[in-house]
């Protein structure tokens, strides 16, 4: 009988610690974890009072992180290293047995037991180590019995405290990685919003300048803003640098390009969707609106959306609140949309693809982003800043561009505006052999005809009308669509301008608001 009851204890007490374990993977809070393992543990061989003693790193002293059957002055006790009993077993990283707390002149009873003055108890403690370093300590409080076995206690507390060793440590990685991703998070923060600030946009150009002042009027508040230009301007640069410079700087920032999604997935993407709203949908997800609560949304190339994502578009603008596919919950959002096209949403209007009333809402505040043959000055400057950048990214030595390679740089009309000029010059700097970059070093299609090996594809006539044409543009472009103005800047006749505006069928409505805010181009 008594070699069963003891087998009797020892699967008991292999169960209890299962449970400990259990406790302590939780997924719960450290304390609340703590307090659970205690709790398993006062079932258990009328446990009258326990506690879990850890050392505060601050201050240095030990305080109760959890316990049970402490009166409210006892879960507030401190102790010094090698104060009492607990301090002693902090201190030696070896555990005390104290079988009469009534006759132990060290034993504090800070912890203000109301059962010590009416009957005595056992008090044991065992140190809770992390890599051989006590940082606190585990205690029980039994009924004093005679001839108790308090060694079989000491080795399940012993096994106990490991297990809370292990989940302290675990907490404290949990918490340093919680706080490097925060100051990680702060720092990149940082450096995005100094990277974004306006004034680092590369380009002291007279059209830059009208840009870097819009920037600046509408930072400051929530407007809606549509940034125009053609591909590779910087439209995406000027929407990060409105975005964090603005008082949601703190919040996401989160784009969407309208062009690189399906018609079948826009909606999905950007107002999310319920569990079962299609084949696969497994559960509910936050569409781009959600994520981006309190922050800025940026809808890159908005003219390819599709009618039907339109008028939720349009509702959202009008009511800042939408359903996810497949719900009828409606969901509030507080999202300060950005919307930028290359493509003429006038014409897109009239063709019938593009709702008007969007338009109207998306137009509030309209930044047109020059193209770069419109802003030569700036060649010069961003070539030397994409120089400086790849070199230090591909840990060349080059060091600046040859004239004549400057030369071929001024010349050229740049269709594919900055972005084809930061290639141009990350390709120069990538097959660039010495510390200078030569204009064999460019790509062809910057080499004249003879270099390259092609020839002009058009005739002297057509590349004559197409020159007529762009300064007619540019002059309408000066002048606000004024052809009588337009044609004394030319030095020509109103006449003649009208003919040739309605020969190159030249939009002179377009240009009657270019650059102003509020402007459709």
């Amino acid at each position: 009988m008594a070699k069963e009851r003891v087998i009797s204890n020892d699967a008991a007490r292999l169960i209890a610690l299962a449970k400990v374990n259990d406790a302590l993977a939780g997924g719960s809070s450290l304390r609340a974890s703590l307090q659970r393992v205690l709790q398993l543990l006062d079932r258990r061989d009328s446990v009258v009072c326990s506690s879990i003693t850890l050392l505060n790193p601050d201050s240095g002293l030990l305080q109760v992180e959890a316990s049970e059957g402490l009166t409210p002055v006892g879960r507030s006790a401190r102790y010094a290293i090698g104060e009492g009993v607990t301090g002693r077993v902090v201190e030696s990283g070896r555990p005390v047995i104290v079988p009469r707390a009534s006759k132990e002149p060290t034993f504090l009873n800070r912890a203000r037991r109301k059962n010590l003055d009416r009957r005595d108890i056992s008090f044991i403690c065992v140190p809770i180590k992390t890599r051989t370093k006590p940082v606190g300590a585990l205690s029980i409080d039994l009924p004093f019995e005679k001839g108790r076995d308090y060694q079989s206690y000491v080795r399940v507390l012993d096994v106990v405290a490991s297990m809370i060793a292990q989940a302290i440590r675990v907490n404290h990685l949990v918490d340093a990685e919680r706080q490097r991703l925060v100051d990680e998070n702060v720092h990149l923060r940082g450096e995005l919003k100094q990277r974004y600030d306006f004034s680092n946009i590369v380009g002291t150009s007279r059209p830059m300048q009208q840009v870097y002042a819009q920037v600046a009027q509408v930072a400051g508040v929530n407007t809606t803003v549509l940034v125009r230009g053609e591909s590779g301007t910087g439209k995406e640069l000027i929407a990060h640098a409105i975005h964090y410079n603005s008082p949601r700087a703190k919040k996401p920032f989160i784009k969407v390009s309208c062009a690189a999604l399906p018609d079948s997935l826009i909606e999905s993407e950007l107002f999310g969707y319920e569990k079962g709203a299609f084949t696969g949908a497994q559960g509910r997800k936050k569409g781009r609106f959600e994520l981006a609560h309190g922050g800025t949304l940026f809808l890159d190339e908005i003219g390819d959306l599709n009618p039907s994502t339109q008028v939720k578009l349009l509702r959202v603008l009008q009511e800042r609140e939408f359903e996810r596919l497949g719900g009828t919950e409606s969901v509030k959002v507080n999202v300060r949309l950005i919307a930028a096209s290359n493509a003429d949403l006038e014409k897109a209007i009239a063709a019938g693809t593009f709702r008007e009333d969007l338009h109207y809402r998306l137009n509030v505040f309209a930044i047109f982003v020059p193209p770069l043959r419109e802003r030569k000055t700036d060649i010069l400057l961003l070539a030397d800043h994409f120089l400086d950048r790849y070199a230090v990214e591909h840990g060349k030595h080059v060091k600046r561009i040859s004239t004549p390679a400057i030369d071929m740089l001024m010349a050229y009309h740049w269709p594919g505006n900055v972005r084809e000029l930061e290639n141009a010059i990350e390709r120069a700097v990538l097959v660039c052999d010495g510390s200078v970059i030569h204009a064999h070093d460019l790509p062809p299609s910057l080499q004249t005809g003879e270099a390259s090996g092609t020839v002009m594809s058009l005739s002297l006539s057509d590349a004559v009308e197409a020159y007529e044409k762009d300064l007619i543009e540019d002059a309408l472009k000066a002048t606000r669509g004024n052809r009588v103005r337009a044609a004394t800047l030319l030095q020509s006749t109103d006449r003649i301008v009208s003919y040739k505006v309605k020969k190159y069928d030249i939009d002179c409505a377009r240009y009657h608001t270019a650059l102003t805010p509020g402007g459709s181009t």
